[in-house]
């Protein structure tokens, strides 16, 4: 066997560098199959592209599946690079074709270690050939086929003889099929689908139908009816709709009917129904509505809408010309996409792809050659897997604030970890019915009126009667989500709590400190940040706690951090910083880098650590050869130390902004338990991955009890 190099990577010549996902026909989820690939893909490491051998492009619009796996990929390559032809092309002259599939296809694969090629989808010109067609770009680009297919409405042997005809034309094209993934299998009927291909040769993956990924969103459903937004909250557009009725019946016979995420269609002209479900969506204990249609061309009568305007509701309410029976069979033949706009229905893809497959079995049949790049989406995806593993309870003090809703729906539907919400459940509750978000299982508490509040001020009061804390102070703190919270943590009934979306980070860590406090062995509490770049991760501390540490601090900081790094998988090689490398320089702020290391070195002697080194010396290994070439961390670090938070905070925020890293923390260390805190800038992405941190960090802490 022999080995080909690529840059700094070397890759078997055996193994393969692209996948090809392929269907036999339309409306396959293949997108939610192509997503959750993707996500696999980058989990795994190296440069991950995208390209579509033949686009899908049409009335002047872009590929929304290629858009939608772009904003994914690990690569950045340019939209109109990663798409091969047209379907004009292919019929035009096909062989023509094929030799520009295959030149394009190259230039991506020359910026990539692997690619995720996704075939046609029978939407714009499907025709019996077109299976073929794409086994016949497979088999010219040496790529193994991933089959789709789908199973709603078919039964386990009709899936079975459709899987044997694919696989037929498959191999007449001289491609080769390694997995097929039957998608949008009825639940009740996945074990004997399963059961029904055994023996087809491939391996074999079924995903469930979910309702979330087929369902229109209102602005599918107002695009599809050439409607308009008459009243309501556009953003809430997005929200998908589950359901579907004809309001055709009296108001409070609609009421009856109502069901979560349903689309009422009535005329605009009942103003009855418009109103009883206009005011039933804002009214608890009536189920929270995708939106309302009013069709027929008319508008509601002067005096209603002066009243729906004065109710100011946030219900989308679409207007459109259609009679009920048109506007009806259209919504009802309007099928969701999975664009990149569509939260729910990408976090709902890759929940159902971690779920149901096997990544380590999947991986071993499309025999992948695996680069040691560590990317930001491998890092990430690692993550969520290591939370998963063992799962863990997490208190969110935030619980009215909607990005930790948007992010607690990512957790719970991905299974990363078990939350608590803390605040008033009557505004939690109808924030998650604004946001349209699905939050099962999820406790609420509310500290003001919670049986825990007194416990836990009895407890508090105890724990700091040397600082004279009476028991109505105490009790007063146990109202405060951020006491409460760090209560709930220290007393383990959460393993861990994450805050400061919203409030300072004094206000996140001050209860720590005087109630969870630091591990044995460590005075200082810091932070690091993991600083994803484009193939490695590296640590960086401390840049979010100590302004200006002490030698002995500094050291501090140095052994959390290396113990931080290799409780991530990342292992510790330490550079404790400053603007001279070695013994050439002096002066008060190197001499205390100089101590520190000192200090380091003899708390912990098996660490590889070098110090005062500057940044560029750490982590280039051509400068290392010229200042320090004997050193074993010296160009190759992977734990860079600060000398104060200044430099720090600085540092961390130029290389996220000018290298376009992803900064994942800030992480707090040195606390008996994991309490992390966010920045008030933090969005949905960070605080899902601030989360499984803490999750991991929490299973970190059991284990070394």
């Amino acid at each position: 066997m022999t080995d080909r190099s690529k840059g700094d990577q070397t890759v078997s010549e055996t193994a393969h560098s692209a996948i090809y996902l392929a269907s036999a026909e339309g409306e396959t989820g293949k997108s939610t199959i192509a997503l959750g690939l993707l996500a696999l893909l980058s989990a795994t490491g190296g440069r991950i592209g995208v390209f579509r051998p033949i686009s899908r492009t049409h009335d002047g619009k872009d590929d929304y599946i290629l858009e939608l796996l772009l904003a994914h990929d690990s690569v950045g390559l340019d939209y109109a690079d990663c798409i091969g032809v047209t379907y004009d092309q292919v019929h035009a002259d096909p062989d023509g074709a094929l030799a520009t599939i295959v030149d394009r296809f190259h230039a991506v694969q020359e910026q990539c270690d692997t690619v995720l090629v996704v075939g046609s989808d029978y939407t714009d010109v499907g025709n019996p050939s077109e299976l073929s067609y794409n086994a016949r770009i497979a088999a010219n680009l040496a790529s193994p086929i991933v089959l789709a297919l789908r199973a709603n409405d078919r039964s386990p042997q009709d899936v079975r003889g459709m899987a044997e005809h694919a696989l037929a034309e498959i191999s007449a094209a001289h491609a080769t099929a390694v997995a097929v993934i039957v998608n949008r299998v009825t639940p009740r009927m996945q074990a004997a689908t399963r059961e029904a291909l055994d023996g087809i040769g491939p391996g074999v993956w079924v995903l469930p139908e979910d309702p979330v990924l087929s369902a229109p969103t209102m602005a599918e459903l107002s695009e599809a009816l050439h409607g308009h937004l008459y009243s309501g909250d556009e953003e809430l557009l997005d929200r998908e709709a589950l359901h579907m009725m004809v309001g055709g019946m009296t108001a409070e016979h609609c009421l009856e009917r109502l069901e979560e995420g349903m689309v009422v269609i009535a005329p605009a002209d009942r103003s009855d129904v418009l109103l009883a479900l206009v005011n039933a969506n804002s009214a608890q204990g009536f189920p929270k509505l995708a939106g309302l249609i009013l069709n027929g061309g008319l508008k509601p009568h002067p005096m209603i809408d002066a009243l729906v305007r004065g109710l100011n509701p946030t219900l989308p309410i679409i207007c459109c010309e259609q009679s009920t029976y048109e506007t009806a069979r259209i919504a009802s033949h309007t099928r969701g996409k999975m664009a990149n706009q569509s939260v729910r229905k990408v976090e709902t893809s890759l929940a159902l792809m971690e779920d149901h497959i096997d990544p380590n079995k999947l991986m071993a049949d499309l025999n992948l050659a695996i680069p040691e790049v560590v990317t930001p989406q491998m890092f990430e995806y690692q993550l969520a897997a290591r939370a998963k593993a063992d799962l863990r309870h997490i208190v969110l003090p935030e619980g009215e604030e909607p990005r930790i809703l948007r992010a607690a729906a990512q957790l719970v539907a991905r299974g990363v970890a078990r939350l608590t919400l803390l605040g008033d459940a009557e505004k939690v509750d109808a924030q998650i019915a604004e946001l349209g978000v699905s939050l099962p299982e999820v406790d609420i508490i509310n500290p003001f009126d919670s049986e825990l509040t007194e416990r836990f001020a009895v407890e508090y009061a105890e724990l700091r009667k040397h600082k004279n804390v009476a028991l109505d102070r105490a009790r007063d703190l146990m109202r405060d989500v951020s006491y409460f919270g760090t209560m709930m943590v220290h007393d383990g009934l959460a393993d861990g709590m994450v805050s400061g979306s919203v409030h300072t980070t004094a206000h996140t860590i001050r209860p720590a400190f005087e109630i969870i406090k630091t591990k044995p062995g460590v005075d200082t509490v810091s932070s690091v940040f993991f600083m994803c770049l484009a193939d490695r991760v590296l640590t960086y501390g401390d840049c979010a706690v100590v302004p200006d540490p002490t030698a002995e601090q500094l050291a501090d900081i140095a052994i959390s951090s290396a113990e931080t790094a290799a409780a991530f998988g990342i292992v510790p090689r330490v550079a404790l910083l400053s603007y001279s490398t070695g013994e050439s320089g002096s002066g008060a702020e190197v001499d205390k880098v100089r101590s520190a290391t000192a200090i380091v070195r003899e708390r912990k002697p098996d660490l590889l650590v070098e110090g005062p080194i500057q940044y560029d010396a750490a982590v280039e290994p051509s400068v290392a050869m010229t200042k320090m070439p004997d050193s074993p961390v010296a160009g190759q670090a992977t734990v860079l130390i600060f000398p104060d938070l200044n430099t720090g905070n600085n540092t961390y925020k130029a290389v996220q902004r000018s290298a376009g890293a992803i900064a994942i923390g800030p992480v707090l260390q040195g606390l008996n338990k994991p309490i992390n805190d966010l920045s008030r800038g933090a969005l949905v992405a960070d605080i899902v991955n601030t989360v499984a941190i803490t999750a991991i960090q929490a299973q970190t802490t059991e284990t070394a009890k």
